[in-house]
């Protein structure tokens, strides 16, 4: 059998599936949800790292260990969660029940920039990194069931894309009001200023939880609701054995760990980028917008290419792009920030593509393995939200141990220091070539994924 007869879209669009087609105002509903997931991954990703370098004065090495050890915890839990959904969705017919950990993951935020006055260092980083833990446990509880749905429904290829357009364009949104406000909330560096924002995003976070909760039932109950293998959720280990036997869904998950290293790095260095080369904090939030907006322009674009080239070329010209864009970055900087501004505007319309892509790739890869009676899409997406996990710390920590070989020296907010030359370098080669190492790396494990059946 060829491969386009074994893809996601080939082996499930039969019957009423190719015309089943989800409500939009069920689609928003859902779709809100992401934009609390966009706060809690863009706040963190971008003003941790440095939080606890500039303002609470941790050693760059402590810092990365800090954001680093919770997310290995991640790696262990999602799996975890993904085979309790599958078997919460077995016995109740829905996955809603755990996602309530999304209401209460706002709280967790401003608890962790919230760090007592007198700690600085290392009591500082074991603070941060304890409430980072809770919120990221938090944090999975609700993505892993709600990151599951479009697997759920009983839709086809391009209509399963169009449930991810919707929820990427509601996520590009959140990502970009959090990566433009926050930075501006926090432009002056001191602790009090870092409460004040968690506080007014966390509002954002609770209603967004909320709503998306009730767009999860209306979504299932207009689509249709696969329920899971009997096979599915009894053993986490086992659910992750399965998932990684899956050869394409593995190529696609390595492909999507080192993609999400590399924007996470991105993140995390940015407010080094300005605030050292450019000597100015305040254009973390230009940069952010420069990065974000195109991202929400170009979602309707990457669908348009999806439906004429396939997903798999689409995701493999935009991790093309974010390497060109990572290595012209290098040059821009000694030219001047309107030239670096309009290659971040181009990173950033790679950004939408692979987001998109990867992300509407993965419930196919799950779809053929529900053909083939041993689907548990639980399972599944709990090894793919593990994976995004530990690629949202392995990022920051690869930046952080960049800056530590430099000789980056940390602070505390109000101290002024001047860094070694040693230490700018690291951290402009740290924003640049590094990220293009690793954003080929995966566009080698993408390039051997088989499962789209237009892109071939």
């Amino acid at each position: 059998m060829s491969a386009a007869e074994t893809a996601p879209g080939a082996a499930t669009e039969t019957g009423d599936e190719r015309g089943v087609r989800a409500p939009a105002s069920a689609l928003a509903a859902y779709a809100s949800g992401s934009f609390g997931m966009g706060v809690w991954v863009t706040v963190p990703g971008l003003l941790l790292l440095y939080f606890l370098t500039d303002v609470v004065g941790v050693a760059a090495a402590l810092a990365g260990l800090t954001l680093l050890v919770p997310k290995i915890v991640d790696v262990v839990v999602h799996p975890m969660i993904g085979s309790r959904s599958d078997r919460q969705a077995r016995s109740l017919g829905h996955r809603r029940r755990m996602m309530v950990g999304g209401v209460a993951l706002g709280a967790a935020m401003v608890a962790m920039f919230t760090v007592p006055s007198g700690l600085t260092g290392p009591p500082a980083a074991v603070w941060v990194g304890a409430w980072f833990i809770v919120g990221n446990l938090l944090f999975a509880m609700f993505q892993v069931p709600y990151l599951t749905t479009p697997s759920d429904l009983v839709i086809g290829y391009h209509e399963r894309t169009r449930v991810f357009m919707f929820r990427m364009l509601f996520l590009t949104v959140g990502l970009l009001g959090a990566g433009v406000a926050a930075p501006a909330l926090v432009a002056s560096e001191r602790r009090s200023d870092y409460t004040t924002m968690a506080a007014v995003l966390c509002v954002v976070m609770v209603v967004s939880a909320i709503v998306a909760i009730r767009g999860v039932r209306s979504l299932t109950q207009a689509c249709g609701f696969r329920t899971p293998a009997e096979t599915a959720g009894h053993s986490a280990l086992a659910d992750v054995k399965v998932a990684w036997a899956d050869r394409d869904f593995r190529m696609l998950v390595l492909s999507y760990l080192f993609t999400g290293t590399t924007t996470h790095l991105f993140m995390a260095a940015l407010p080094y980028f300005t605030r050292y080369v450019y000597d100015d904090a305040g254009l973390t939030a230009v940069f952010m917008g420069a990065f974000l907006v195109p991202a929400v322009a170009a979602g309707p674009a990457w669908m348009v290419v999806s439906r004429r080239i396939g997903k798999q070329r689409g995701l493999l010209i935009s991790q093309a792009v974010f390497v060109v864009g990572s290595v012209a970055l290098l040059a821009t900087s000694q030219v001047g920030v309107a030239v670096s501004v309009a290659v971040v505007v181009a990173m950033g319309v790679a950004f939408a593509g692979l987001q998109l892509f990867a992300f509407s790739m993965g419930p196919g890869a799950v779809a053929a393995a529900d053909a083939g009676g041993d689907g548990q899409a639980g399972g599944y997406t709990g090894v793919w939200t593990a994976t995004e996990a530990l690629g949202t710390a392995v990022g920051p920590y690869v930046y952080s141990a960049a800056l530590a070989l430099g000789g980056f020296v940390s602070s505390t907010a109000g101290q002024d220091v001047v860094q070694p030359d040693s230490a700018i370098t690291a951290l402009l080669v740290g924003f640049t070539v590094v990220p293009a190492v690793l954003m080929a790396l995966a566009m080698f494990f993408q390039a051997r994924y088989r499962l789209d059946p237009v892109g071939r």
